[in-house]
């Protein structure tokens, strides 16, 4: 009996022991199933997953700009610009381009009337300069060679004046010499008003070309890009092959009020500094026409 209650402690401490050391081997065992069935849900996920596309690459600059120039369906040339513009632009650019054409015609209509005009009066004024009497003024300024001549009218409308007080039975010498000479000053300042105006003619185009034809082109800049930035928001691109033609169009209103005042202005100064020289001119002749009058008054002719 002593023996067995000796031996009973030490066969549990052997049992403890070798419990002790089978406990990996159950904590394996346990994990195996667990394992297992990770490995074999993973593939499940993988296929459940749908496979990744790759990105697609973004079309080069040159591509985007050719695509956004077929969507405008116009070349980014000045009459293409101008054909696929809205309305409003179209309306101004033909307006100002109209403008450009009649100033260059008025350019080459008044060149081409102050050269003539110059040429006969150096002609009227030779001939002027070797008559010797009223009456030989008033036959030099009437004759058809110096027709629309404004020194030739002046000459005419002078003599004419003091002919008329002559056959009126007015003095026109003597103490009424004065009065015939301002009787004849009035006639060629009436001369010399239409003169004025002859020469003046188109100069108040010019100068509203030259003034208003910078901000007509703006108005139409400005509702141009008012227009692409409403189309911008419509269509929610920002993409500058897109929106860069109507940008484009609206700018070319502006350069083409630009074509069309800067010429303007430049012909304006021109020929105001021509008429202001025949102005110079005229009144010069003026003061001999009076002087030779005034001569031949005195001399009773």
């Amino acid at each position: 009996m002593l023996d067995i209650k000796r031996k009973t402690p030490l066969i549990a401490l052997v049992g403890a022991m070798a419990l002790m050391a089978s406990a990996p081997a159950f904590a394996q065992d346990a994990s195996a199933p667990a394992a297992a069935s990770s490995t074999q849900a993973a593939p499940a996920d993988a296929a459940a997953a749908p496979a990744a596309t790759p990105a697609p690459e973004a079309p080069p600059a040159d591509t985007a700009e050719a695509e956004g120039e077929k969507k405008g369906g116009h070349s980014l040339t000045p009459v293409g610009m101008f054909l696929a513009a809205g309305a409003v632009v179209k309306v101004v650019m033909i307006g100002l381009l109209l403008a450009s054409v009649f100033s260059w015609v008025l350019l080459l209509t008044k060149i081409f009337e102050f050269a003539g005009l110059n040429k006969q009066s150096d002609k009227f004024l030779e001939a002027f300069r070797g008559a010797r009497s009223i009456a030989d003024i008033a036959r030099i300024s009437s004759s058809e060679e110096f027709e629309g001549n404004p020194m030739a009218d002046m000459a005419a409308a002078a003599s004419q004046e003091v002919e008329l007080s002559r056959q009126a039975g007015l003095a026109v010498a003597g103490e009424h010499r004065d009065s015939t000479l301002a009787r004849a000053t009035y006639a060629i300042n009436a001369v010399q008003a239409s003169l004025a105006k002859r020469l003046s003619g188109g100069m108040v185009f010019l100068a509203s070309v030259g003034s208003a034809g910078p901000f007509i082109g703006l108005f139409g800049t400005v509702y141009g890009i008012m227009t692409s930035f409403i189309g911008i928001a419509n269509t929610n691109t920002t993409n500058l092959a897109v929106v860069a033609p109507g940008i484009a169009e609206a700018l070319l209103a502006t350069g083409i009020g630009l074509f069309a005042a800067i010429p303007a202005v430049i012909f304006y100064n021109y020929f105001q500094t021509r008429i202001s020289g025949y102005g110079t001119r005229s009144e010069g002749f003026v003061a001999e026409l009076m002087n030779a009058i005034s001569r031949q008054l005195d001399k009773g002719a």
